[in-house]
């Protein structure tokens, strides 16, 4: 069982994966990696990130349900961030010690891989 209605326990796996499910889009990591420079408006992340205001919207309010970016009001505008930046910044660099360790075998996995990646997006 997932979920305990009556206790609001999670199964810790269930939240893990959760939590990794967040994370599976490049663009959510490449959000997460240019906020751990710092704070950002979101037509900052547009420019750097070459996607569409809406886009990195969706994306922003999805990182920030599982409470992983937060937003501060500046005048007419917000100001994005990490909300844990040591701990975000810990676990992006573990993935890429991971990578490293695991070479190409996720990228040419048919299950994971890139063509996988663009066929959940549709």
């Amino acid at each position: 069982m997932a979920m305990n209605p009556d206790s609001c326990e999670v199964d810790p796996l269930v939240a893990a994966a959760c939590l990794l499910h967040g994370l599976s889009d490049p663009n959510r990591l490449a959000i997460l990696q240019h906020l751990a420079l710092g704070e950002h408006r979101v037509v900052d992340l547009t420019a750097h990130l070459g996607l569409a205001q809406s886009t990195v919207s969706k994306h922003l309010a999805l990182l920030r349900a599982c409470g992983l970016v937060e937003s501060r009001p500046s005048g007419r505008a917000s100001m994005f961030s990490l909300a844990h930046p040591s701990l975000i910044q810990d676990m992006l660099r573990a993935a890429e010690r991971l990578l490293e360790a695991t070479g190409a075998a996720v990228v040419l996995s048919e299950n994971f891989g890139p063509g996988a990646l663009h066929d959940a997006a549709q």
